[in-house]
């Protein structure tokens, strides 16, 4: 009975004591094989991969300080090595934020320092001539790329797979004001691609530190101005487009009505870039960022059009074209009412382009009378016509009778044609008025040519009486 009772309360063996039993397919599997062994014809997988340790990621971040010049002297394998482990950390980050594993506080330490001593940098001398006078130097080479670019690259990855696998708290706690500063530092390298890669970068940050935003605004607005007032103006100006490019994104979402800050922005800062001999650069990026306000505030729109008209240039010609060109897309969203108030600035400037010396800028004014918005404006708009059109009656008559360019009379003839068909009582009587003003100079400088001859001919005279 002893032996009965004991044999009831034995433990279980300790092998089973603290197991489950499994319904998986793998136990199933194991039912059928007791023994441990694997079924015919199959292999043991491998045991999975750890994850990289933070220690070891600490030290091979850490062994990527080294900076190298890419110069003849240095040794390619250790230029390779240090690139291998960098791509080795791109691997590991990019693999934390597929995952949306937050990176350890000291690797994200560790990354930042490393991704500071390879980019932020003193800059290099201009590879760029300085501008001559007379226009833009045509041996300039197209684009500068930095040699340490393979390294470069795979630190700017680092970066972006860094800040977009970080949330926005454990960001604000490593990005500081000093890092960010550095970065906008950067967009003055000549290497296009560094400044599209740092472009992605800092939008990103300026996405997630909302904490940051204002300061970040105020840095590209000191950025811009020290190019515009204080940067030589031969000095070519790279990072401008760039810049304008997180610009014209952030003013994408600005709220309406406008913070007296963002107008600020306008006024002083975007108004001014027209001014420089290198707005050919940027205008592209200028223009988006200016029609957005306009599209935001069309009340704006006419201290857009005077500060426009306020830096437009004496000869350069190839600024005049991208000019027009803004001009008219601004006209093409405002109202009939605005209109009104700056057709005859804006039409008087277009048609003193219309009769330039330079075909280019001739045949662009005169192509804005086919923009059908603007000709609805200047036809539909009260008296508009009668304020506007004299000014360009005496400039296509010009163009016809004196233009070097047979393009340029060809499209002025058109152009006198569309006129003639949409006011033609108007244009008959400012032809009439310009013929007159023409007789009457010729008549006034008949006189002074009579005077100058009678005083010609009184000089010898009255030298002989003294």
């Amino acid at each position: 009975m002893g032996a009965a009772a004991a044999e009831v309360v034995a433990p279980r063996p300790p092998s089973s004591a603290g197991k489950r039993r499994s319904t998986t397919l793998r136990f199933l599997f194991e039912l059928e094989k007791p023994d441990g062994g694997l079924l015919p014809g199959t292999a043991k997988l491998p045991p999975p991969s750890p994850e990289p340790e933070a220690d070891s990621l600490i030290d091979k971040i850490t062994s990527c300080h080294r900076v190298f010049t890419f110069a003849d002297g240095e040794r390619e394998e250790e230029r390779e090595a240090k690139r291998e482990r960098l791509v080795e950390v791109l691997g590991a980050v990019r693999s934390a934020g597929g995952k949306q594993r937050a990176l350890d506080h000291r690797v994200m330490v560790a990354l930042l320092k490393m991704v500071a001593a390879n980019l932020f940098r003193a800059m290099p001398p201009s590879a760029y001539p300085p501008l001559p006078p007379d226009g833009v130097d045509e041996d300039a080479p197209a684009m500068v790329l930095a040699p340490s670019w393979p390294h470069l690259q795979v630190v700017y990855d680092i970066l972006l797979s860094a800040v977009t696998a970080a949330d926005a708290r454990a960001l604000r706690n490593h990005v500081d004001r000093a890092f960010l500063s550095g970065l906008l530092a950067l967009f003055g390298s000549e290497d296009p691609r560094e400044r599209d890669r740092l472009k992605t970068v800092y939008h990103q940050l300026y996405s997630k530190l909302t904490g940051e935003r204002a300061f970040m605004r105020r840095s590209m607005a000191a950025a811009l101005l020290r190019l515009v007032y204080e940067a030589p103006a031969s000095e070519r100006h790279c990072g401008v487009a760039e810049l304008l490019e997180i610009c014209g994104s952030i003013i994408n979402g600005f709220a309406v009505p406008l913070k007296e800050e963002h107008r600020a922005f306008l006024a002083r800062v975007l108004l001014p870039l027209h001014r420089t001999r290198w707005a050919h650069t940027y205008h592209r990026q200028l223009a988006y960022c200016v029609l957005q306000f306009v599209h935001k505030e069309p009340g704006l729109a006419g201290a857009v059009v005077t500060g426009i008209l306020r830096h437009w240039p004496v000869t350069n010609c190839q600024k005049e074209v991208l000019l027009i060109e803004e001009l008219e897309e601004i006209l093409e969203v405002i109202d009939p009412k605005q209109f009104q108030k700056l057709a005859v600035p804006v039409c008087s400037r277009i048609a003193r382009c219309v009769s330039s010396c330079s075909s280019q800028v001739a045949e662009r004014a005169l192509y804005v009378w086919n923009n059908e918005r603007f000709l609805e404006l200047a036809t539909s708009s009260p008296g508009v016509m009668e304020s506007i059109l004299p000014a360009f009656v005496a400039s296509v008559e010009g163009n016809l009778e004196r233009h070097w360019s047979k393009c340029v009379q060809q499209v002025t003839a058109s152009v006198k044609a569309l006129l003639e068909q949409v006011a033609p009582d108007l244009y008959a009587r400012c032809a009439a008025d310009l013929a007159a003003r023409r007789s009457e100079a010729e008549v006034a400088a008949a006189v002074r040519d009579a005077r100058w001859r009678k005083l010609e001919a009184a000089a010898p005279a009255a030298a002989a009486i003294r």
